[in-house]
């Protein structure tokens, strides 16, 4: 049985698919579809935390899916923008994964990635499989990637579903 590892840029995925489609993302046949016929060896979602209940019943919902959530604070700086970036938390888990497993699978249209997803590709011979956004998702990580697999019905919430943030 094929092993995998899957990683989640939650924000990616949510405004993707908010300003995309004005749907949410469905982590639940998300899961279905990268684990298939698959053994994980590990799974994370990567997500910030604003500490309101909401987000926190979120994030319930994705450990009991199977997912570890790692979270990083909401920084609101003093001249009104805001940091929350997971990429080099994101980075060094999927470098210590892929070396373990067969096939990496990665949700985000983030280009930042496109040099991991070649440099893993390249050094530990890992299929990697990028779920993204097709309008959204950069040009050059869809390249690097083995598999591109785009977000589209039945990976999005039917309206009214639960919020992933």
């Amino acid at each position: 049985m094929e092993t995998v590892a899957v990683f989640v840029d939650v924000q990616n995925i949510y405004y993707t698919t908010r300003q995309f489609f004005s749907r949410h993302f469905d982590y639940n046949n998300f899961w279905l579809a990268a684990t298939r016929n698959r053994q994980v060896v590990k799974a994370i979602a990567f997500a910030i935390d604003r500490g309101d209940e909401k987000q926190r019943q979120f994030q319930n919902i994705l450990r009991a899916i199977g997912f570890e959530v790692k979270l990083r604070p909401f920084i609101q700086r003093n001249d009104g923008s805001a940091k929350g970036d997971w990429d080099v938390g994101i980075t060094l888990d999927v470098l210590e994964y892929a070396p373990q497993v067969d096939v990496v699978v990665l949700a985000s249209g983030d280009g930042d990635f496109d040099m991991l997803v070649t440099r893993i590709r390249d050094k530990h011979q890992v299929s990697v499989e990028v779920y993204g956004v097709a309008e959204l998702t950069a040009a050059s990580l869809i390249r690097a990637a083995n598999k591109f697999i785009p977000i589209k019905d039945p990976l999005l919430m039917k309206m009214g579903g639960v919020r992933g943030e």
